[in-house]
């Protein structure tokens, strides 16, 4: 990414899901947000409206949408507590075409108890797409939560999905 001037600024890139808002700091980015997103900032907290320094983001984004890209490689600074920066790099672990749920997660970081705090810091991830939330699925495999919508989480799952279990499905 672009170095960025040091303050807080703004755009929004195209992509098959809608319009996301892009937010950095610094240089770094601490937004990634779809335009009706749940628990998305308030307007006045995105910066100034700026095109340049995302050219990366932009390039990233469109090779993942286009399925030639697994994982970003972006310098990443999302606003979150202790906890939250933990769930977030599990997120960020799971791999491209794979699912884990809140209680794997929860197991993850030694206490299945914590499943439902999970759930909370899954659903306050401010980097959608980049950090897979998406790849968070409920205990029996179905589609739960998502700040985005749920059809965006089946249609970024569907992206995902593995070549070898898309040729055995018949719709």
């Amino acid at each position: 990414m672009q170095t960025l001037i040091n303050h807080r600024v703004h755009t929004t890139i195209e992509s098959p899901l809608g319009d996301l808002t892009v937010v950095a700091e610094d240089g770094k980015l601490t937004g990634l947000y779809f335009a009706d997103h749940r628990r998305g900032p308030a307007p006045d907290s995105l910066g100034v409206r700026d095109e340049a320094g995302f050219d990366d983001v932009r390039r990233q984004l469109d090779e993942y949408f286009a399925g030639e890209r697994r994982e970003f490689a972006l310098p990443l600074a999302p606003a979150g507590d202790a906890f939250q920066h933990r769930v977030w790099e599990l997120l960020a672990r799971i791999p491209y075409g794979r699912t884990r749920s809140y209680g794997d997660l929860a197991r993850q970081l030694g206490d299945p108890a914590l499943a439902q705090a999970v759930g909370a810091a899954v659903g306050r991830n401010p980097l959608c797409v980049i950090v897979p939330c998406h790849r968070v699925v409920g205990a029996d495999g179905s589609l739960v939560g998502y700040a985005g919508g749920l059809w965006r989480k089946r249609h970024l799952l569907d992206l995902e999905e593995p070549a070898p279990v898309k040729a055995e499905r018949l719709f």
